[in-house]
């Protein structure tokens, strides 16, 4: 804030409240002025989106303890094993660079609409990519990189069916052995996005050739149908669901949240059964509990098939969002009730969560058991008061920014999670089990080549 000026009138400014003296009238008027364009100042600053590189935790005012921290709203990383700020540096494969890139974005006869990739559960590889492609972190250097950003669009590819399933196996080995420092560090520091419920399964050989990437994907288990899951712990990010950006758009949103009086049900489940046990059972339970549970029969053709508006402005008329597992682990309702403010419960044991290193998922949502699905459900949740419904809300408020793919200009989005990730997993060393060095530093390969003379293609393990 403002301070007067020093002096007599300072004296008098600070003993006005006893009465022992007056400041002239026109000092007073100077001195609230000031104040006044100070304070109005350091109110406009708290508006200006801050850099990604310079947000840092001592800026941000966090503790190095526990997790997730608050300044003007938004929230800030811990730097308890992040750092007090973001200082990677990431190369962008481009698509005419590596031969077979275009066939993974676009299909081998090069006709696939990005504009269709874009939309949807998909939609997360083409964002992320053309968010690094804009990121300050970006480097043109490969010699200088922390990650390498491998683009492909292999959902979108495969679901419109430009490559088969063999043939994205297929071009992804290719791919893979056209790049020396995927070599150099099997993998380690390169990154593949799999936006969709088949996670990394859609390149049959992952497990053989990216055992060791980093992958970012909403998906943390598929091993219901699938022999083994792609997600690791340890390497990989679970990042959020690409919810529509209709509903994401925080300046004029296609629907505002309810108040809590004047929702109409005490819980929803909107989606298709798709056979599913959960969701048969939410199903039935709906028709014993009409007015508690709204939870139609979906399908995907009308007249059983709600649009886009008509499927928000249902989502908004519960105080609780059901959350059951789909064919795997996650479901974009999850994302999608941050926006209409409804408490998410989520019904999937196996689920994985953005950025749980940092969030207490256990203040915003309620996670219940798959196998309790029943009136005792809806027991429970009629038993909370809206005070505490009011509460969890808020603190979901709060971090939702963090489920949109916005530009690094915005204060708070899903991009600044990622990279925050991503820091932590910067190595030092890169060298994998096929590199070797030699006293001076240099890496060279089984034949003693150094690593400027590698030439592709490589073979692979």
């Amino acid at each position: 804030m403002g301070t007067f000026n020093s002096g007599a009138c300072n004296y008098k400014a600070r003993t006005l409240l006893h009465n022992q003296t007056q400041c002239s009238q026109t000092h007073w008027i100077g001195a609230l002025i000031l104040v006044f364009a100070t304070h109005l100042f350091t109110r406009v600053l708290d508006y200006v989106p801050a850099p990604v590189n310079t947000i840092g935790f001592n800026q941000l005012g966090g503790s190095s303890e526990g997790g997730l921290q608050f300044e003007s709203g938004f929230p800030a990383w811990p730097q308890r094993g992040y750092g007090s700020h973001i200082d990677i540096k990431i190369y962008v494969y481009d698509e005419n660079e590596i031969e077979g890139l275009k066939p993974l974005m676009y299909g081998k006869e090069g006709v696939i609409d990005v504009g269709i990739c874009y939309q949807g559960q998909w939609g997360a590889q083409v964002k992320i990519h053309r968010l690094f492609l804009s990121s300050r972190f970006r480097t043109r250097k490969k010699e200088e990189a922390d990650f390498f950003f491998v683009p492909t669009y292999v959902k979108c590819v495969h679901m419109l069916e430009g490559l088969t399933e063999e043939e994205i196996n297929q071009t992804f080995v290719e791919v893979l052995s056209q790049m020396p420092y995927f070599r150099r560090s099997g993998g380690r520091d390169h990154i593949f996005v799999f936006p969709s419920g088949n996670g990394a399964h859609f390149f049959t050989s992952w497990a053989i050739f990216l055992n060791r990437s980093i992958f970012l994907t909403p998906e943390g288990d598929r091993t219901d149908n699938k022999n083994s899951s792609a997600f690791n712990t340890w390497k990989d990010i679970i990042i959020p669901g690409n919810v529509d950006d209709e509903m994401t758009n925080l300046g004029s949103p296609l629907v505002e949240p309810l108040p809590l009086s004047k929702r109409k049900y005490l819980a929803n489940y909107l989606g298709r059964a798709q056979r599913l046990a959960g969701r048969l059972q939410l199903i039935e339970l709906a028709k014993q509990y009409p007015e508690k549970l709204e939870a139609p029969d979906l399908k995907l053709d009308p007249p059983h098939k709600l649009d886009k508006m008509e499927y928000f402005q249902h989502l908004r008329n519960a105080k609780f969002c059901l959350v059951p597992r789909g064919l795997s682990s996650w479901t974009l309702r999850f994302y999608e009730s941050f926006f209409v403010e409804c408490v998410p419960v989520i019904i999937s044991d196996q689920i994985e969560l953005p950025f749980q290193n940092v969030i207490d998922y256990t203040q915003m949502t309620i996670k219940w058991p798959a196998t309790q699905i029943g009136p005792k459900l809806l027991e429970f949740l009629e038993s909370l008061p809206d005070e505490v419904i009011e509460e969890m809300i808020a603190r979901g408020r709060r971090v939702k920014c963090l489920w949109v793919y916005a530009p690094e200009s915005w204060p708070c989005s899903a991009m600044h999670g990622i990279l925050w990730e991503l820091q932590r997993k910067v190595r030092r060393f890169h060298q994998s089990s096929e590199t070797f060095w030699l006293q001076n530093g240099s890496i060279v390969n089984r034949n003693l080549e150094e690593f400027r003379n590698w030439r592709p293609p490589m073979p692979l393990p």
